[in-house]
């Protein structure tokens, strides 16, 4: 969620594409060393050995099944670890990508292990050896998602041998994934190997019905999907606004009045307000500088509202600290917003995350916020940060239940996996992991018998409602 990970030409494998467009990733970098030589240090969770050079950064994975460099450049981890704060001991260290960003703990050591920039020819069964410790050590959500996944993974070692295929190793790898049905699960390959394989996480909710729909009109899954997101934004434009409404922030942001005295804020990703260029995804501060006058304008707007309706029923992630800065137009005072930790980060404290009023325009009235199944990653943070103010009320269906950041793998070989390897506990200390965090007021606001016109329909009779109720 918060930091953008690598995608190196490959094939997707376990996210829906065109919908889940802006999850994001943690990645971090760190001052060079100075004269005396190189510092290498070893993370708390995350696999990282980092080695600090007077000529920059250099960054190993470690399991308990081998040891291996990662492909990243200097530049590329020093967008990772590009803060260093000093941790409680002389030896132990902070490196995060920003303040306030995720907090990386890493404790020095004399050197690199032995063998870990040795030349080595992995072979599948050592490649499958790495594939399971790196979920073994860093998988955050077995309990909830698959108890028993690592021995039904054991038990496909037999399928494995050092003289199969890339394609074949793919297919074993991609099987055990989809099982997790995990939204920030992803395998991706770039060698002609593998290049001819895709495999998706099976849909459920709002996407089966969608798949569902496909096949029973002969489309493409993609022909279905497009269509019903265009559905969705002309059904906030002419039905929930009624056409008076604002379509802004790369398009990612909708803002307006449902109804007298009814705000409404829509905001679809957290990030993607800058139109990519040929330079990459933008920084978090470049979707911020983008995103602040937009919120701007809309709170002014909403300034003599008797509530906001703040939808993300849509919302297909991003980055964390966008959700909390939205998150800031509506808090009153400093509050704790989450708090989060690495799976197997031994002795390291749950990181708090503080929601802190914001100087710029905001609304401190009743707020009512949707969330459907299709919420998810920096969306669902969003959701978190929301609940911990009094004023909201949380309407809609249950979210994705993918909270964590992204821990970003590559292999040995050159493929990645991508899994989730954080728990994110909201202000009262629960985590939602897997089964989505629950509204206070239910409300379909993707029906089955209506997938097209039910996102608008449902809004629209929402604000309707609470129109009403301020009328009495």
């Amino acid at each position: 969620m918060n930091v953008p990970s690598r995608r190196p030409r490959a094939i997707l494998l376990f996210l829906l594409a065109d919908l889940l467009t802006a999850c994001a990733t943690p990645r971090v970098v760190s001052k060079h060393a100075g004269a005396s030589g190189p510092e290498v240090w070893r993370s708390r969770g995350y696999g990282w050995l980092l080695t600090v050079t007077p000529e920059g950064l250099r960054l190993h994975h470690e399991t308990a099944a081998g040891c291996y460099p990662d492909p990243a450049s200097s530049s590329e981890l020093t967008r990772m670890f590009g803060v260093q704060e000093s941790g409680p001991w002389e030896d132990v260290r902070d490196f995060l990508a920003a303040p306030g960003e995720t907090r990386y703990r890493f404790d020095r050591i004399a050197a690199l292990p032995a063998g870990c920039d040795a030349p080595h020819v992995w072979s599948a069964p050592e490649l499958f050896d790495v594939f399971r410790a790196t979920f073994a050590e860093h998988y955050a959500s077995f309990p909830e998602r698959g108890p028993d996944w690592l021995a039904r993974l054991e038990a496909a070692r037999p399928r494995v041998s050092p003289g199969m295929s890339g394609r074949a190793l793919f297919t074993v790898f991609a099987e055990a994934l989809r099982t997790l049905g995990d939204a920030h699960v992803e395998l991706l390959a770039d060698d002609a190997s593998a290049d001819a394989l895709t495999y998706e996480e099976r849909p459920t909710g709002t996407f089966a019905l969608l798949e569902q729909e496909a096949r029973r009109t002969g489309r493409t899954p993609k022909a279905v999907q497009k269509e019903w997101l265009g559905a969705y934004r002309d059904g906030i434009l002419q039905t929930v606004l009624r056409g008076q409404g604002h379509h802004v922030a790369n398009q990612r942001v909708f803002w307006g009045f449902a109804a007298p005295g009814i705000g409404y804020l829509n905001v679809m990703t957290m990030g993607g307000f800058v139109a990519a260029t040929d330079g990459g995804d933008a920084t978090p501060d470049q979707e911020l500088a983008a995103l602040e006058p937009v919120l701007d304008e809309a709170m002014a707007a909403f300034a003599g509202a008797t509530a906001v309706i703040v939808d993300v029923s849509n919302n297909r992630g991003g980055h964390d600290v966008v959700a909390r800065v939205i998150a800031a137009r509506f808090a009153d005072r400093p509050r704790l917003a989450y708090s989060k930790w690495a799976h197997g980060a031994k002795d390291v404290p749950p990181q708090a995350f503080p929601l802190e009023r914001t100087s710029r325009p905001a609304f401190h009235g009743p707020v009512h916020l949707v969330t459907s199944d299709i919420t998810v990653s920096a969306g669902e943070v969003f959701t978190l940060t929301m609940r911990a103010l009094p004023q909201v009320r949380h309407v809609g269906t249950r979210t994705r239940g993918s909270f964590s950041d992204v821990l970003v793998k590559p292999l040995p070989n050159g493929w990645t996996v991508h899994l989730s390897n954080e728990h994110y506990t909201d202000s009262k200390g629960e985590d939602f992991e897997a089964r989505g965090a629950p509204p206070q007021q239910p409300l379909d606001v993707f029906p089955e018998a209506d997938l097209s016109h039910g996102h608008a329909r449902a809004l629209r009779a929402l604000a309707d409602s609470l129109t009403v109720r301020d009328a009495k």
